[in-house]
Protein backbone atom coordinates (compact mmCIF):
# COMPACT_ATOMS: atom_id res chain seq x y z
CA UNK A 1 0.00 0.00 0.00
CA UNK A 2 2.94 2.41 0.47
CA UNK A 3 4.24 1.37 -1.97
CA UNK A 4 1.54 2.30 -4.09
CA UNK A 5 1.17 5.66 -2.88
CA UNK A 6 5.11 6.52 -3.39
CA UNK A 7 4.76 5.00 -7.13
CA UNK A 8 1.39 7.91 -7.73
CA UNK A 9 3.49 10.56 -5.47
CA UNK A 10 6.70 10.21 -7.93
CA UNK A 11 3.97 9.93 -10.96
CA UNK A 12 2.59 13.35 -9.77
CA UNK A 13 5.94 14.91 -9.52
CA UNK A 14 6.96 13.72 -13.07
CA UNK A 15 4.02 14.99 -14.81
CA UNK A 16 3.82 18.48 -12.79
CA UNK A 17 7.96 18.43 -14.00
CA UNK A 18 6.40 18.06 -17.90
CA UNK A 19 3.61 20.49 -17.15
CA UNK A 20 6.52 23.00 -16.20
CA UNK A 21 9.09 22.03 -19.48
CA UNK A 22 5.71 22.74 -21.18
CA UNK A 23 5.07 26.07 -20.06
CA UNK A 24 8.67 27.29 -20.27
CA UNK A 25 9.21 26.04 -23.93
CA UNK A 26 5.72 27.94 -24.91
CA UNK A 27 7.00 31.17 -23.09
CA UNK A 28 10.66 30.68 -24.99
CA UNK A 29 8.91 30.35 -28.12
CA UNK A 30 6.94 33.71 -27.64
CA UNK A 31 10.23 35.60 -26.28
CA UNK A 32 12.26 34.28 -29.34
CA UNK A 33 10.23 33.71 -32.30
CA UNK A 34 11.89 31.40 -35.40
CA UNK A 35 13.15 32.94 -38.17
CA UNK A 36 10.48 32.01 -41.26
CA UNK A 37 13.48 31.12 -44.38
CA UNK A 38 16.11 28.16 -44.09
CA UNK A 39 19.47 29.21 -42.85
CA UNK A 40 21.65 30.81 -45.77
CA UNK A 41 24.30 29.09 -47.23
CA UNK A 42 27.75 29.55 -45.08
CA UNK A 43 29.99 28.98 -48.46
CA UNK A 44 27.86 31.40 -50.01
CA UNK A 45 28.08 34.29 -47.95
CA UNK A 46 32.01 33.23 -47.16
CA UNK A 47 33.88 32.71 -50.53
CA UNK A 48 37.01 31.27 -48.26
CA UNK A 49 35.53 28.31 -47.22
CA UNK A 50 35.61 24.94 -49.28
CA UNK A 51 32.66 24.23 -51.33
CA UNK A 52 32.76 20.73 -51.23
CA UNK A 53 31.30 20.38 -48.03
CA UNK A 54 28.09 18.17 -48.13
CA UNK A 55 24.66 19.35 -48.23
CA UNK A 56 24.03 17.76 -45.12
CA UNK A 57 26.00 20.65 -43.31
CA UNK A 58 23.29 22.91 -44.10
CA UNK A 59 20.25 23.03 -41.73
CA UNK A 60 17.04 22.57 -43.48
CA UNK A 61 15.22 23.59 -40.16
CA UNK A 62 14.64 27.40 -39.15
CA UNK A 63 16.89 29.45 -37.03
CA UNK A 64 15.82 31.50 -34.36
CA UNK A 65 16.22 34.95 -34.77
CA UNK A 66 18.99 36.38 -32.43
CA UNK A 67 20.08 40.01 -31.59
CA UNK A 68 23.72 40.53 -31.88
CA UNK A 69 25.33 41.06 -28.13
CA UNK A 70 26.72 43.92 -27.45
CA UNK A 71 29.53 44.82 -24.42
CA UNK A 72 27.19 46.65 -22.38
CA UNK A 73 28.71 49.60 -19.89
CA UNK A 74 28.14 49.77 -17.21
CA UNK A 75 24.39 51.05 -16.62
CA UNK A 76 23.51 54.13 -14.40
CA UNK A 77 23.03 52.53 -11.14
CA UNK A 78 26.19 50.84 -11.41
CA UNK A 79 28.24 53.63 -12.38
CA UNK A 80 26.99 55.26 -9.58
CA UNK A 81 27.78 52.50 -7.11
CA UNK A 82 31.32 52.46 -8.53
CA UNK A 83 31.50 56.06 -7.80
CA UNK A 84 30.72 55.93 -4.98
CA UNK A 85 33.01 53.16 -3.86
CA UNK A 86 35.85 55.04 -5.47
CA UNK A 87 35.28 58.55 -3.76
CA UNK A 88 34.70 56.63 -0.56
CA UNK A 89 37.97 54.81 -0.72
CA UNK A 90 40.04 57.58 -1.97
CA UNK A 91 38.35 59.85 1.06
CA UNK A 92 39.81 57.53 3.37
CA UNK A 93 43.38 57.13 1.57
CA UNK A 94 43.29 60.95 1.96
CA UNK A 95 42.46 61.60 5.68
CA UNK A 96 44.80 58.33 6.45
CA UNK A 97 47.20 60.52 4.88
CA UNK A 98 46.92 63.81 6.95
CA UNK A 99 44.08 65.15 4.54
CA UNK A 100 40.44 66.47 5.60
CA UNK A 101 38.07 66.90 2.25
CA UNK A 102 35.20 67.86 4.66
CA UNK A 103 37.76 70.95 6.21
CA UNK A 104 39.93 71.06 3.69
CA UNK A 105 39.37 74.84 1.42
CA UNK A 106 37.28 74.94 -1.53
CA UNK A 107 39.54 74.69 -4.91
CA UNK A 108 40.74 71.20 -2.86
CA UNK A 109 36.81 69.94 -2.61
CA UNK A 110 37.01 70.88 -6.44
CA UNK A 111 40.08 69.33 -7.40
CA UNK A 112 38.45 66.12 -5.63
CA UNK A 113 35.34 66.51 -7.55
CA UNK A 114 37.26 67.02 -11.19
CA UNK A 115 39.36 63.84 -10.08
CA UNK A 116 36.25 62.28 -9.79
CA UNK A 117 34.93 63.21 -13.04
CA UNK A 118 37.80 61.44 -14.47
CA UNK A 119 37.11 58.05 -12.61
CA UNK A 120 33.85 58.32 -14.59
CA UNK A 121 34.76 58.89 -17.68
CA UNK A 122 37.13 56.19 -17.54
CA UNK A 123 34.16 53.70 -16.20
CA UNK A 124 31.50 55.20 -18.94
CA UNK A 125 31.20 53.85 -21.91
CA UNK A 126 32.72 56.37 -24.64
CA UNK A 127 28.99 57.65 -25.51
CA UNK A 128 28.35 58.94 -22.19
CA UNK A 129 32.08 59.95 -21.85
CA UNK A 130 32.20 64.37 -21.09
CA UNK A 131 28.66 64.05 -21.19
CA UNK A 132 26.22 66.73 -19.11
CA UNK A 133 24.32 63.54 -17.35
CA UNK A 134 27.79 62.38 -16.56
CA UNK A 135 28.83 65.49 -15.19
CA UNK A 136 25.24 66.03 -13.25
CA UNK A 137 26.13 62.29 -12.08
CA UNK A 138 29.91 63.27 -10.61
CA UNK A 139 28.64 66.64 -9.14
CA UNK A 140 25.91 65.14 -6.98
CA UNK A 141 28.02 62.31 -5.69
CA UNK A 142 31.46 64.73 -5.33
CA UNK A 143 28.45 67.77 -3.29
CA UNK A 144 27.35 64.89 -0.90
CA UNK A 145 31.08 64.10 -0.16
CA UNK A 146 32.46 67.38 0.18
CA UNK A 147 29.79 69.68 1.21
CA UNK A 148 30.31 72.40 -1.73
CA UNK A 149 27.82 73.32 -4.28
CA UNK A 150 26.96 70.97 -7.52
CA UNK A 151 27.12 74.01 -9.78
CA UNK A 152 30.25 75.17 -8.68
CA UNK A 153 31.52 71.72 -9.38
CA UNK A 154 29.57 71.67 -12.83
CA UNK A 155 31.30 75.03 -13.30
CA UNK A 156 34.82 73.28 -12.86
CA UNK A 157 34.58 70.50 -15.22
CA UNK A 158 33.07 72.93 -17.52
CA UNK A 159 36.29 74.77 -17.38
CA UNK A 160 38.49 72.08 -17.17
CA UNK A 161 40.91 72.76 -19.72
CA UNK A 162 41.48 76.26 -18.32
CA UNK A 163 43.79 74.48 -15.05
CA UNK A 164 46.43 72.60 -15.46
CA UNK A 165 45.88 70.99 -11.85
CA UNK A 166 42.16 70.31 -12.90
CA UNK A 167 43.63 68.66 -16.24
CA UNK A 168 46.35 66.43 -13.45
CA UNK A 169 43.54 66.05 -11.24
CA UNK A 170 41.37 64.81 -13.87
CA UNK A 171 43.66 62.44 -15.96
CA UNK A 172 44.75 61.29 -12.40
CA UNK A 173 40.83 59.89 -12.10
CA UNK A 174 40.87 58.65 -15.46
CA UNK A 175 44.02 56.84 -14.87
CA UNK A 176 43.40 55.52 -11.35
CA UNK A 177 39.85 54.32 -12.04
CA UNK A 178 40.89 52.28 -15.18
CA UNK A 179 43.52 50.71 -13.10
CA UNK A 180 41.26 50.00 -10.09
CA UNK A 181 38.37 48.47 -12.83
CA UNK A 182 40.75 45.81 -13.40
CA UNK A 183 43.00 45.12 -10.33
CA UNK A 184 40.30 46.35 -7.82
CA UNK A 185 42.71 49.10 -6.33
CA UNK A 186 43.78 52.61 -7.12
CA UNK A 187 47.73 52.98 -7.32
CA UNK A 188 49.39 55.85 -5.50
CA UNK A 189 50.64 57.92 -8.17
CA UNK A 190 46.64 57.93 -9.52
CA UNK A 191 45.45 58.67 -6.12
CA UNK A 192 43.62 61.24 -5.04
CA UNK A 193 45.91 62.52 -2.72
CA UNK A 194 48.57 62.20 -4.82
CA UNK A 195 46.91 64.58 -7.46
CA UNK A 196 46.21 67.22 -4.90
CA UNK A 197 49.49 66.99 -2.82
CA UNK A 198 51.44 67.21 -6.33
CA UNK A 199 49.66 69.57 -7.83
CA UNK A 200 48.49 72.35 -5.28
CA UNK A 201 50.33 73.98 -2.08
CA UNK A 202 48.49 72.60 0.68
Amino acid sequence: MMVNGLILLVQLGLLALLVLLAVKMISLMRAEPLAAGHQEDWAGKHPGTHQSEPASRHSEWPVAVRKPVVDAAPDRAELITQLHILAGLQERDCRVNGLDLSTAPNAVKTYAAVWLYGAGCALSDKTNRHSSALAATVAQIASRKTGIRQSEIVEAIDTLTASTVYLACFRAGLEGAEFWRFNHYVPPTSSLYEAITANAFI
